[in-house]
């Protein structure tokens, strides 16, 4: 991955804006491990990691009274549990809360890789990642539904709406397939990759940018406005955790409401 500075010449220097390019990353160990373990991938699993283990220390010797390492972790569950699984699910939230707790908290960690140290790259704005999430979540609502209405009965209530006359069946079944089996798990996967991808190349922006103009030779306003724009990424970065976190909440409601409409009583 480049950060899209060039060597520096004599008065002067070269610059290359961020791109997509920069999202790119080769293997951690080229030539002894595959190309597909880089940097997002060591992400994920680090993110895994983490929230099994948060979670697994976050339950222990749990209190009467609290620490704030308990109370934050009790705000997050609360959050999850009466803020979108019991609302969108109701008296079915229980045996999807574990799967929407864990989906919630992935993605907020790997969202916030972006914005931390050592990290500072955002794992769903590489795309593969993004459509993983939500392949696996499409198997969640697609296979609730199978579960509790069985294959005919869950393919007649998700492909013919109730009340649809048999004259516009034909128009209707195949819209209905591509809105079920399709487009939920790519508008799913996109609108995550999207502002995570976004997001982060707005921030490279004004961090190469502005690092390119501080280091400009010979010209005070091109280092002025170099640290404007360093000081302003920093400002971006703080929206990027809002945002992350923003998008964490709506991937995991979009699923929750897709399992809700697989098993409710009325399509």
């Amino acid at each position: 991955m480049t950060l899209g500075l060039l060597p520096m010449e004599s008065g002067g220097g070269g610059y290359t804006p961020p791109g997509v390019d920069d999202f790119k990353w080769d293997s951690m160990w080229p030539g002894v491990l595959p190309d597909w373990f880089n940097k997002p991938f060591a992400q994920a699993v680090i993110g895994a990691l983490l929230v099994i283990i948060l979670w697994w220390i976050a339950s222990r010797n749990l209190k009467v009274k609290p620490s704030k390492g308990q109370f934050a972790a009790e705000y997050i569950y609360e959050f999850v549990r009466n803020g979108i699984a019991r609302d969108i699910l109701h008296s079915d939230f229980r045996k999807f809360l574990p799967y929407l707790l864990g989906l919630f908290s992935f993605l907020l960690v790997n969202n916030w890789f972006g914005e931390f140290f050592l990290f500072m790259y955002p794992t769903f704005s590489n795309v593969g990642y993004a459509y993983g999430l939500a392949i696996l979540s499409w198997l969640i609502y697609v296979g609730a539904g199978f579960k509790k209405w069985g294959f005919g009965g869950f393919l007649k209530k998700a492909l013919i709406p109730e009340g649809v006359p048999g004259y516009l069946l034909p128009i209707v079944i195949p819209l209905e397939f591509l809105a079920t089996f399709i487009t939920r798990p790519i508008t799913l996967a996109l609108r995550l990759f999207a502002n995570m991808f976004a997001g982060h190349l707005v921030v490279m922006v004004f961090v190469v940018g502005g690092g390119f103009l501080i280091t400009y030779a010979n010209n005070t306003f091109f280092n002025v406005a170099g640290g404007v724009s360093l000081a302003f990424s920093l400002v971006i970065m703080l929206l990027e955790l809002f945002i992350g976190a923003l998008q964490a909440y709506i991937f995991t409601v979009l699923t929750a409401q897709y399992v809700s409409t697989s098993i409710a009583e009325a399509h």
